[in-house]
Protein backbone atom coordinates (compact mmCIF):
# COMPACT_ATOMS: atom_id res chain seq x y z
CA UNK A 1 0.00 0.00 0.00
CA UNK A 2 1.12 3.57 -1.08
CA UNK A 3 1.85 6.11 1.62
CA UNK A 4 -1.33 8.18 2.37
CA UNK A 5 0.76 11.29 3.11
CA UNK A 6 2.80 10.41 -0.27
CA UNK A 7 -0.62 10.33 -1.94
CA UNK A 8 -2.11 13.52 -0.50
CA UNK A 9 1.11 15.48 -1.15
CA UNK A 10 2.44 14.11 -4.10
CA UNK A 11 -0.59 13.08 -6.13
CA UNK A 12 1.26 13.78 -9.62
CA UNK A 13 4.17 11.20 -8.34
CA UNK A 14 1.59 8.16 -8.07
CA UNK A 15 0.24 9.44 -11.34
CA UNK A 16 3.04 9.75 -13.35
CA UNK A 17 4.16 5.66 -11.53
CA UNK A 18 0.85 4.63 -12.89
CA UNK A 19 1.16 6.48 -16.39
CA UNK A 20 4.75 4.03 -16.17
CA UNK A 21 3.18 1.27 -15.76
CA UNK A 22 0.48 1.68 -18.75
CA UNK A 23 -2.55 2.28 -16.03
CA UNK A 24 -5.24 5.01 -15.76
CA UNK A 25 -4.90 7.31 -13.30
CA UNK A 26 -8.78 7.89 -12.57
CA UNK A 27 -8.12 5.64 -9.46
CA UNK A 28 -5.72 8.30 -7.92
CA UNK A 29 -8.73 10.83 -8.05
CA UNK A 30 -11.22 8.34 -6.37
CA UNK A 31 -8.15 7.65 -4.01
CA UNK A 32 -8.33 10.92 -2.73
CA UNK A 33 -11.75 11.80 -2.53
CA UNK A 34 -12.21 8.74 -0.36
CA UNK A 35 -9.06 9.77 1.75
CA UNK A 36 -11.14 13.33 1.95
CA UNK A 37 -14.17 11.59 3.06
CA UNK A 38 -12.05 9.41 5.41
CA UNK A 39 -10.75 12.09 7.20
CA UNK A 40 -13.36 14.18 7.89
CA UNK A 41 -15.56 11.03 8.88
CA UNK A 42 -13.11 10.67 11.87
CA UNK A 43 -12.78 13.98 12.56
CA UNK A 44 -16.27 14.23 12.93
CA UNK A 45 -16.31 11.36 15.33
CA UNK A 46 -13.68 12.36 17.03
CA UNK A 47 -15.43 15.98 17.55
CA UNK A 48 -18.59 14.43 18.80
CA UNK A 49 -16.54 12.01 21.20
CA UNK A 50 -15.13 14.40 22.87
CA UNK A 51 -17.85 16.35 23.22
CA UNK A 52 -19.74 13.20 24.76
CA UNK A 53 -16.70 12.78 27.16
CA UNK A 54 -16.90 16.61 28.38
CA UNK A 55 -20.77 15.91 29.27
CA UNK A 56 -19.92 12.78 31.08
CA UNK A 57 -17.99 14.52 33.68
CA UNK A 58 -20.66 17.55 33.62
CA UNK A 59 -23.42 15.38 34.40
CA UNK A 60 -21.51 14.00 37.30
CA UNK A 61 -21.11 17.12 38.88
CA UNK A 62 -24.45 18.78 38.16
CA UNK A 63 -27.90 18.83 39.66
CA UNK A 64 -31.67 19.21 38.98
CA UNK A 65 -32.85 20.92 35.96
CA UNK A 66 -29.50 20.85 35.05
CA UNK A 67 -28.50 17.42 35.09
CA UNK A 68 -32.08 16.12 33.08
CA UNK A 69 -30.94 18.59 30.01
CA UNK A 70 -27.50 17.51 30.16
CA UNK A 71 -28.53 13.88 30.49
CA UNK A 72 -31.13 14.05 27.41
CA UNK A 73 -28.28 15.88 25.21
CA UNK A 74 -25.99 12.61 26.30
CA UNK A 75 -28.61 10.22 24.79
CA UNK A 76 -29.08 12.34 22.08
CA UNK A 77 -25.33 12.28 21.46
CA UNK A 78 -24.52 8.51 21.91
CA UNK A 79 -26.70 8.01 19.06
CA UNK A 80 -24.86 10.39 17.17
CA UNK A 81 -21.64 9.39 17.97
CA UNK A 82 -22.76 5.70 17.12
CA UNK A 83 -24.08 7.06 13.57
CA UNK A 84 -20.78 8.76 13.11
CA UNK A 85 -18.63 6.17 14.02
CA UNK A 86 -20.19 3.79 11.68
CA UNK A 87 -19.26 6.37 8.97
CA UNK A 88 -16.52 6.80 9.92
CA UNK A 89 -15.57 3.15 9.76
CA UNK A 90 -17.47 2.67 6.39
CA UNK A 91 -15.24 5.34 4.49
CA UNK A 92 -11.96 4.07 6.23
CA UNK A 93 -13.28 1.00 4.52
CA UNK A 94 -13.76 2.42 1.43
CA UNK A 95 -10.05 3.66 1.19
CA UNK A 96 -8.84 1.05 2.10
CA UNK A 97 -10.38 -0.83 -0.67
CA UNK A 98 -9.57 1.89 -3.14
CA UNK A 99 -5.83 2.54 -2.16
CA UNK A 100 -5.47 -1.40 -1.85
CA UNK A 101 -6.23 -1.39 -5.80
CA UNK A 102 -2.82 1.07 -6.25
CA UNK A 103 0.04 -0.57 -7.16
CA UNK A 104 3.34 -0.01 -5.87
CA UNK A 105 5.63 3.13 -7.51
CA UNK A 106 8.10 2.16 -9.91
CA UNK A 107 12.18 2.98 -9.92
CA UNK A 108 13.21 5.81 -11.87
CA UNK A 109 15.62 3.49 -12.79
CA UNK A 110 13.50 0.95 -14.13
CA UNK A 111 13.32 1.49 -18.13
CA UNK A 112 9.60 2.58 -19.00
CA UNK A 113 7.68 0.19 -20.98
CA UNK A 114 5.74 -2.82 -21.98
CA UNK A 115 6.95 -6.43 -21.37
CA UNK A 116 9.27 -6.33 -24.80
CA UNK A 117 11.08 -3.14 -23.48
CA UNK A 118 13.52 -4.75 -20.54
CA UNK A 119 17.20 -3.39 -20.82
CA UNK A 120 19.67 -6.35 -21.23
CA UNK A 121 22.28 -5.61 -18.14
CA UNK A 122 24.76 -8.60 -19.27
CA UNK A 123 25.25 -11.67 -20.80
CA UNK A 124 27.06 -14.75 -18.75
CA UNK A 125 27.87 -17.59 -21.14
CA UNK A 126 27.50 -18.68 -24.62
CA UNK A 127 24.39 -20.89 -26.08
CA UNK A 128 25.88 -23.81 -27.33
CA UNK A 129 26.31 -24.20 -31.21
CA UNK A 130 24.37 -27.69 -31.87
CA UNK A 131 24.53 -26.85 -35.65
CA UNK A 132 28.40 -26.37 -35.44
CA UNK A 133 28.14 -29.91 -32.77
CA UNK A 134 26.48 -31.94 -35.53
CA UNK A 135 23.40 -32.84 -34.20
CA UNK A 136 19.72 -31.19 -33.69
CA UNK A 137 18.95 -30.82 -29.89
CA UNK A 138 15.92 -32.70 -28.88
CA UNK A 139 13.52 -30.40 -26.37
CA UNK A 140 13.31 -30.96 -22.23
CA UNK A 141 10.52 -33.42 -22.83
CA UNK A 142 11.93 -35.49 -25.37
CA UNK A 143 15.08 -35.86 -23.02
CA UNK A 144 12.71 -36.06 -19.93
CA UNK A 145 11.21 -38.40 -21.11
CA UNK A 146 14.27 -40.84 -22.69
CA UNK A 147 15.96 -40.69 -19.19
CA UNK A 148 12.75 -42.09 -17.76
CA UNK A 149 12.66 -38.47 -15.65
CA UNK A 150 9.17 -37.11 -16.84
CA UNK A 151 6.25 -38.42 -17.58
CA UNK A 152 3.10 -35.82 -18.98
CA UNK A 153 0.70 -38.36 -19.94
CA UNK A 154 0.24 -40.22 -16.32
CA UNK A 155 0.55 -36.49 -14.97
CA UNK A 156 -2.14 -35.90 -16.96
CA UNK A 157 -4.30 -39.12 -16.65
CA UNK A 158 -3.82 -38.49 -12.28
CA UNK A 159 -4.89 -35.02 -12.57
CA UNK A 160 -5.22 -33.17 -15.47
CA UNK A 161 -3.50 -31.29 -18.20
CA UNK A 162 -0.29 -29.45 -17.21
CA UNK A 163 0.72 -31.90 -14.03
CA UNK A 164 3.06 -34.10 -14.18
CA UNK A 165 5.45 -37.01 -12.75
CA UNK A 166 9.15 -36.44 -12.07
CA UNK A 167 10.66 -39.90 -11.53
CA UNK A 168 14.18 -41.50 -11.48
CA UNK A 169 16.82 -39.05 -12.17
CA UNK A 170 14.33 -36.18 -12.92
CA UNK A 171 13.01 -36.11 -8.96
CA UNK A 172 16.56 -36.58 -7.96
CA UNK A 173 17.78 -33.50 -10.38
CA UNK A 174 14.89 -31.18 -8.77
CA UNK A 175 15.61 -32.37 -5.06
CA UNK A 176 19.16 -32.09 -6.15
CA UNK A 177 19.17 -28.30 -7.11
CA UNK A 178 16.82 -27.33 -4.57
CA UNK A 179 18.77 -28.86 -1.97
CA UNK A 180 21.51 -27.19 -3.42
CA UNK A 181 20.33 -23.66 -3.07
CA UNK A 182 18.94 -24.23 0.44
CA UNK A 183 22.73 -25.01 1.49
CA UNK A 184 23.78 -21.78 -0.44
CA UNK A 185 21.31 -19.96 1.32
CA UNK A 186 22.60 -21.33 4.66
CA UNK A 187 25.46 -20.35 3.92
CA UNK A 188 24.47 -16.39 2.75
CA UNK A 189 22.76 -15.69 6.54
CA UNK A 190 19.53 -17.05 5.46
CA UNK A 191 16.85 -19.47 7.59
CA UNK A 192 15.59 -22.39 6.30
CA UNK A 193 11.70 -22.25 6.28
CA UNK A 194 9.30 -25.03 4.97
CA UNK A 195 6.30 -23.31 4.15
CA UNK A 196 2.66 -23.41 4.46
CA UNK A 197 0.82 -23.65 0.68
CA UNK A 198 -2.37 -22.63 1.79
CA UNK A 199 -2.73 -18.95 3.37
CA UNK A 200 -5.47 -16.72 4.80
CA UNK A 201 -7.14 -14.14 2.37
CA UNK A 202 -5.62 -10.81 4.35
CA UNK A 203 -1.81 -12.65 3.31
CA UNK A 204 -2.33 -13.13 0.13
CA UNK A 205 -3.75 -9.64 -0.02
CA UNK A 206 -1.50 -8.37 1.71
CA UNK A 207 1.33 -9.28 -0.64
CA UNK A 208 -0.12 -7.59 -3.52
CA UNK A 209 -1.45 -10.70 -5.26
CA UNK A 210 -5.14 -10.58 -5.42
CA UNK A 211 -6.00 -7.58 -6.88
CA UNK A 212 -3.02 -8.34 -10.01
CA UNK A 213 -3.64 -11.98 -10.43
CA UNK A 214 -6.20 -14.32 -12.33
CA UNK A 215 -4.31 -17.27 -12.18
CA UNK A 216 -4.66 -18.09 -7.74
CA UNK A 217 -6.00 -21.30 -7.07
CA UNK A 218 -9.11 -20.20 -3.87
CA UNK A 219 -10.61 -22.88 -1.48
CA UNK A 220 -14.26 -21.54 -0.58
CA UNK A 221 -14.60 -23.21 3.20
CA UNK A 222 -12.38 -22.31 4.80
CA UNK A 223 -11.66 -19.08 2.75
CA UNK A 224 -7.77 -19.95 1.62
CA UNK A 225 -5.48 -19.80 -1.10
CA UNK A 226 -3.16 -21.83 -2.36
CA UNK A 227 0.33 -19.85 -2.93
CA UNK A 228 2.03 -19.67 -6.25
CA UNK A 229 5.53 -18.85 -4.59
CA UNK A 230 6.66 -19.20 -0.78
CA UNK A 231 7.06 -15.41 -1.00
CA UNK A 232 3.32 -15.34 0.41
CA UNK A 233 3.91 -16.95 3.76
CA UNK A 234 7.48 -15.56 4.34
CA UNK A 235 5.69 -12.42 3.79
CA UNK A 236 3.16 -12.85 6.36
CA UNK A 237 5.32 -14.16 8.88
CA UNK A 238 6.20 -11.73 10.66
CA UNK A 239 2.57 -9.61 10.04
CA UNK A 240 1.37 -7.10 12.78
CA UNK A 241 4.77 -7.71 14.17
CA UNK A 242 8.19 -4.70 15.25
CA UNK A 243 11.05 -6.67 14.03
CA UNK A 244 14.39 -5.94 14.45
CA UNK A 245 16.69 -5.05 11.41
CA UNK A 246 19.14 -2.46 12.60
CA UNK A 247 21.94 -5.32 12.66
CA UNK A 248 21.24 -6.07 9.05
CA UNK A 249 18.08 -7.90 7.13
CA UNK A 250 16.08 -10.69 8.03
CA UNK A 251 16.47 -13.45 5.54
CA UNK A 252 14.51 -16.40 5.13
CA UNK A 253 14.57 -19.04 2.29
CA UNK A 254 11.55 -20.46 1.85
CA UNK A 255 11.20 -24.26 0.44
CA UNK A 256 7.24 -25.26 -1.04
CA UNK A 257 5.75 -26.63 -3.29
CA UNK A 258 3.54 -23.43 -5.87
CA UNK A 259 0.44 -23.64 -7.60
CA UNK A 260 -0.57 -21.41 -10.56
CA UNK A 261 -3.75 -21.44 -13.07
CA UNK A 262 -1.28 -20.52 -15.34
CA UNK A 263 -4.76 -19.53 -17.56
CA UNK A 264 -2.75 -17.33 -20.30
CA UNK A 265 0.07 -19.28 -21.82
CA UNK A 266 -0.56 -21.54 -25.03
CA UNK A 267 1.96 -22.79 -27.72
CA UNK A 268 4.86 -23.56 -26.44
CA UNK A 269 5.21 -23.19 -23.25
CA UNK A 270 2.24 -25.45 -22.91
CA UNK A 271 4.34 -28.24 -23.60
CA UNK A 272 6.67 -30.24 -20.99
CA UNK A 273 7.41 -28.66 -17.73
CA UNK A 274 7.59 -24.79 -18.82
CA UNK A 275 4.08 -23.69 -17.80
CA UNK A 276 2.34 -25.67 -15.28
CA UNK A 277 0.17 -26.26 -12.68
CA UNK A 278 2.63 -27.43 -9.99
CA UNK A 279 5.87 -27.05 -9.30
CA UNK A 280 8.38 -26.79 -6.16
CA UNK A 281 10.96 -23.80 -5.87
CA UNK A 282 13.67 -22.36 -3.00
CA UNK A 283 12.29 -18.94 -2.45
CA UNK A 284 15.18 -15.99 -0.96
CA UNK A 285 13.25 -13.52 1.04
CA UNK A 286 14.62 -10.59 3.17
CA UNK A 287 13.22 -7.84 5.65
CA UNK A 288 15.69 -5.23 5.62
CA UNK A 289 15.35 -1.23 6.30
CA UNK A 290 14.27 0.77 3.52
CA UNK A 291 17.36 2.39 3.05
CA UNK A 292 19.04 -0.97 2.68
CA UNK A 293 16.63 -2.12 -0.04
CA UNK A 294 18.81 -1.13 -3.23
CA UNK A 295 21.66 -3.15 -1.68
CA UNK A 296 19.92 -6.16 -0.83
CA UNK A 297 18.37 -6.00 -4.27
CA UNK A 298 21.52 -6.21 -5.37
CA UNK A 299 22.73 -9.21 -3.11
CA UNK A 300 19.66 -11.87 -4.23
CA UNK A 301 20.87 -11.17 -7.79
CA UNK A 302 24.12 -12.11 -7.08
CA UNK A 303 22.83 -15.15 -5.25
CA UNK A 304 20.61 -16.38 -8.39
CA UNK A 305 23.38 -15.79 -10.46
CA UNK A 306 25.79 -17.75 -8.13
CA UNK A 307 23.65 -20.41 -8.44
CA UNK A 308 23.12 -20.35 -12.16
CA UNK A 309 26.63 -20.59 -12.85
CA UNK A 310 26.52 -23.67 -10.41
CA UNK A 311 24.01 -25.20 -13.03
CA UNK A 312 26.83 -23.92 -15.89
CA UNK A 313 23.96 -22.32 -17.69
CA UNK A 314 24.21 -19.44 -20.57
CA UNK A 315 22.49 -16.68 -19.13
CA UNK A 316 21.29 -13.23 -19.34
CA UNK A 317 20.08 -10.17 -16.81
CA UNK A 318 17.13 -8.22 -17.45
CA UNK A 319 16.24 -5.04 -15.96
CA UNK A 320 12.33 -5.34 -16.17
CA UNK A 321 10.62 -2.67 -17.73
CA UNK A 322 7.70 -0.86 -15.70
CA UNK A 323 4.36 -2.31 -17.68
CA UNK A 324 5.79 -6.13 -16.59
CA UNK A 325 6.31 -5.34 -13.21
CA UNK A 326 3.85 -6.74 -10.65
CA UNK A 327 2.02 -4.80 -8.37
CA UNK A 328 4.14 -4.83 -5.17
CA UNK A 329 7.69 -4.86 -7.28
CA UNK A 330 9.34 -1.39 -7.32
CA UNK A 331 12.17 -2.76 -9.73
CA UNK A 332 12.47 -6.27 -10.73
CA UNK A 333 15.76 -8.30 -12.17
CA UNK A 334 14.94 -11.46 -14.02
CA UNK A 335 17.59 -13.91 -14.97
CA UNK A 336 16.82 -15.70 -18.15
CA UNK A 337 18.94 -18.81 -19.23
CA UNK A 338 19.15 -20.03 -23.26
CA UNK A 339 16.46 -22.55 -24.12
CA UNK A 340 18.24 -24.14 -27.59
CA UNK A 341 15.06 -25.42 -28.82
CA UNK A 342 13.28 -22.40 -28.17
CA UNK A 343 16.11 -20.27 -30.09
CA UNK A 344 15.17 -17.66 -27.15
CA UNK A 345 16.02 -16.67 -23.76
CA UNK A 346 13.14 -18.02 -21.06
CA UNK A 347 12.73 -16.57 -17.02
CA UNK A 348 14.52 -18.93 -14.61
CA UNK A 349 14.52 -16.23 -11.85
CA UNK A 350 13.27 -13.04 -10.63
CA UNK A 351 14.61 -11.00 -7.67
CA UNK A 352 11.97 -7.87 -7.03
CA UNK A 353 12.65 -5.22 -4.06
CA UNK A 354 9.05 -4.43 -2.99
CA UNK A 355 9.86 -1.55 -0.93
CA UNK A 356 7.43 -0.68 2.19
CA UNK A 357 4.73 -1.51 -0.04
CA UNK A 358 3.51 -5.15 1.31
CA UNK A 359 4.81 -4.23 4.98
CA UNK A 360 2.22 -0.49 5.19
CA UNK A 361 -0.47 -3.88 3.86
CA UNK A 362 0.45 -6.29 6.35
CA UNK A 363 1.93 -3.94 8.84
CA UNK A 364 5.24 -5.10 9.33
CA UNK A 365 7.51 -2.34 10.88
CA UNK A 366 10.92 -1.94 12.73
CA UNK A 367 12.47 1.07 15.02
CA UNK A 368 14.52 3.40 13.61
CA UNK A 369 17.36 5.11 14.94
CA UNK A 370 14.92 7.32 16.97
CA UNK A 371 12.78 4.39 18.30
CA UNK A 372 9.93 5.28 15.82
CA UNK A 373 8.34 2.68 14.23
CA UNK A 374 8.67 2.76 10.31
CA UNK A 375 7.46 0.09 8.06
CA UNK A 376 10.04 -2.31 6.86
CA UNK A 377 11.14 -3.38 2.82
CA UNK A 378 10.62 -6.24 1.79
CA UNK A 379 12.70 -8.14 -1.10
CA UNK A 380 12.21 -12.04 -2.56
CA UNK A 381 13.98 -13.98 -5.16
CA UNK A 382 14.23 -16.97 -6.85
CA UNK A 383 16.98 -19.35 -5.93
CA UNK A 384 15.84 -23.03 -7.59
CA UNK A 385 12.89 -23.94 -8.99
CA UNK A 386 11.29 -26.69 -11.09
CA UNK A 387 11.56 -24.34 -14.49
CA UNK A 388 15.12 -25.00 -14.28
CA UNK A 389 15.05 -28.28 -15.24
CA UNK A 390 13.97 -27.39 -19.09
CA UNK A 391 17.43 -25.39 -19.74
CA UNK A 392 19.44 -27.82 -17.62
CA UNK A 393 18.55 -30.74 -20.01
CA UNK A 394 18.51 -29.16 -22.97
CA UNK A 395 21.85 -27.20 -22.74
CA UNK A 396 23.77 -30.04 -21.49
CA UNK A 397 22.38 -33.35 -23.95
CA UNK A 398 24.84 -35.12 -26.07
CA UNK A 399 23.57 -36.36 -29.64
CA UNK A 400 22.94 -39.77 -28.35
CA UNK A 401 20.18 -38.35 -26.02
CA UNK A 402 22.51 -38.82 -23.11
CA UNK A 403 22.90 -35.44 -20.48
CA UNK A 404 25.78 -34.62 -18.76
CA UNK A 405 24.87 -33.39 -14.90
CA UNK A 406 26.45 -30.08 -14.15
CA UNK A 407 29.36 -31.02 -11.21
CA UNK A 408 27.50 -29.02 -8.30
CA UNK A 409 25.03 -31.66 -9.16
CA UNK A 410 26.32 -34.64 -9.22
CA UNK A 411 26.48 -35.78 -5.74
CA UNK A 412 22.94 -35.97 -5.63
CA UNK A 413 22.34 -38.07 -8.51
CA UNK A 414 24.93 -40.94 -7.25
CA UNK A 415 27.83 -39.38 -8.50
CA UNK A 416 26.74 -39.46 -12.22
CA UNK A 417 28.64 -38.00 -14.62
CA UNK A 418 25.89 -38.18 -17.40
CA UNK A 419 22.42 -39.81 -17.45
CA UNK A 420 21.61 -42.23 -19.69
CA UNK A 421 18.93 -43.06 -21.64
CA UNK A 422 16.74 -46.01 -19.79
CA UNK A 423 15.67 -48.83 -21.91
CA UNK A 424 12.16 -49.15 -23.41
Amino acid sequence: MIDAKLLRENPDVVRASLTKRGESTDLVDQVLAADGERRSSIAAFESLRAEQKGLGKQVAQAKGDERTALLERTKALAAEVKATEAAATEAETRFDELAGKLPNLVSEEAPVGGEKDFTVLEEIGKPRDFEAEGFQPRDHLELGELLGAIDMERGAKVSGARFYFLKGVGALLQLGMLQLAIAQAVENGFTPMITPTLVKPEVMGGTGYLNAHDDVYRLEEPELYLVGTSEVPLAGYHMDEIIDVSHGPVRYAGWSSCYRREAGSYGKDTRGIIRVHQFDKVEMFSYCSLEDAAAEHQRLLGWEKEMLDKMELAYRVIDTATGDLGASAYRKFDCEAWVPTQGAYRELTSTSNCTDFQARRLNIRHRDADGKPRPVATLNGTLATTRWLVAILETHQQADGSVRVPAALRPYVGGREVLEPVAG
